[in-house]
């Protein structure tokens, strides 16, 4: 037998999986709705929040409650009888209806509560509560729009998802996103690049992450802007022979052009961090390299690099860090990790923190897969998204001696070779 907050939970879970189409549908009614009435005196369409319930053949929806057993019943009726008052007694008070069913039980008959139903989207809203009024008011309102300014979304049946992908946008963002469509609609955007596009308020990076959105509301495959220029890796020889001569000490290589460092590198450390990177000590034939997030294929597109006989990743000891390197791997870098498992942790974890670079709390969280980590690595990383730990969940990469860090280096690369 469910508790309300446990039918709560269905009704929520359903509302996440429709409240988009419901918030179209409005859209489309009211376009209806409209279109039949220019021209004939009858009165304008109702406000988004006052359009007809039933709007979707998603609801209404009858949510099962459970049924005590027919043991239950005979053995416990009081308890039986009290959860199915409650239930009557919750759906008056918020206005909704039960189905019932009719059970014997010691020879009587006894009318017991089967489904609440529910009978559409804004009931369903009130009941779940917090955001969700807004979020649904919000999204026919913004179906309204799209629907009067991009009528194709209607006819290609992409309203629904787009309600959906600008839900969580500001307004302004919003009306930003409207004019941009409307702009690329119109305009042939040819050879120029995010930056170049006369629109007020619109930048290159917030372009760059909306080119999606734009190109679904403009009903253009291809905005016709330049391409984002190709990634730019930073280096820094470490080789003492080399910076002995007057060699360059730092470089760069832009992926694609044919770049070719001042010697063969025998030993990379790709750094995480861009200072630890820049400042790493000499290591004869060595390099070290900025890393670039989540980049792994960026790096692993340097030929150079594939031909090192030894390659070291070492980033912080955190959850991203283990993700990192994991995903380093998967793009085809055969990285050593360096200070990356649960000793290392717990050699350094005095400097330990529980907050990200953005100074945000880090959590407990869901593991994703690794399967390109070690046993040791691997430990670590659902020790530090476990809810049991209690220790520090990152570790700076920084805050461990360079020369430490160096030294570690050497003793990898001696063991390897030893071995």
């Amino acid at each position: 037998m469910k508790t309300t907050e446990q039918v709560l939970t269905d009704i929520e879970r359903r509302l996440v999986s429709t409240w988009a189409s419901c918030a179209a549908k409005t859209a489309r009614m009211t376009s209806h709705t409209t279109t039949a009435a220019e021209g004939t005196g009858l009165p304008t369409p109702p406000a988004p929040s006052e359009q007809p319930n039933s709007l979707s053949t998603s609801w209404p929806h009858a949510f099962p409650l459970g049924q005590p057993s027919s043991t239950n019943l005979a053995k416990d009726f009081s308890a039986a009888a009290v959860w199915a008052a409650t239930w009557r007694a919750w759906s008056t008070k918020h206005g909704m209806s039960l189905r019932t069913r009719t059970r014997r039980v010691h020879t009587t008959d006894q009318e017991f509560p089967t489904h609440l139903v529910v009978p559409d989207a804004n009931h369903a809203a009130r009941l779940c509560g917090r955001h969700w009024p807004q979020r649904l008011d919000r999204g026919r309102r913004r179906a309204i729009l799209l629907a009067e300014r991009f009528p194709h979304l209607v006819e290609a049946g992409l309203l629904a998802a787009t309600i959906a992908a600008v839900d969580e946008l500001s307004e302004v963002d919003f009306e930003l996103l409207c004019r941009a469509g409307a702009w690329f609609a119109k305009h042939d955007a040819t050879g120029l690049t995010p930056r170049q596009v006369p629109i007020e308020g619109l930048h290159a990076k917030w372009l760059n992450h909306r080119l999606g959105l734009v190109r679904r509301l403009s009903a253009r495959d291809d905005l016709g802007l330049l391409p984002p220029h190709p990634p730019r890796v930073h280096f820094t020889y470490l080789d003492s022979g080399h910076l002995a001569a007057g060699g360059r000490r730092h470089d760069s290589a832009t992926i694609g052009d044919r770049v070719v460092p001042a010697y063969q590198p025998r030993v990379v450390v790709i750094s995480e961090n861009k200072d630890t990177a820049f400042h790493f000590p000499e290591l004869d034939g060595g390099i070290s390299i900025e890393g670039v997030g989540r980049g792994g294929a960026t790096i692993a597109a340097l030929p150079w690099l594939a031909a090192a006989e030894h390659i070291l990743y070492w980033g912080d000891m955190d959850a991203d860090g283990l993700e990192i390197l994991n995903e380093f791997r998967a793009a085809g870098v055969p990285a050593r990790s360096l200070f990356m498992d649960l000793p290392a942790f717990e050699q350094w974890q005095r400097f330990g923190t529980n907050v990200d670079a953005r100074g945000r709390p880090l959590q407990a969280r869901m593991p994703r897969p690794v399967p390109f980590l070690t046993d040791a690595e691997e430990t670590l990383y659902q020790s530090l998204t476990a809810e049991t730990w209690t220790r520090h969940r990152r570790v700076e990469q920084e805050r461990i001696p360079l020369d430490v860090a160096a030294s570690a280096v050497r003793r990898i690369v001696g063991d390897i070779q030893a071995g």
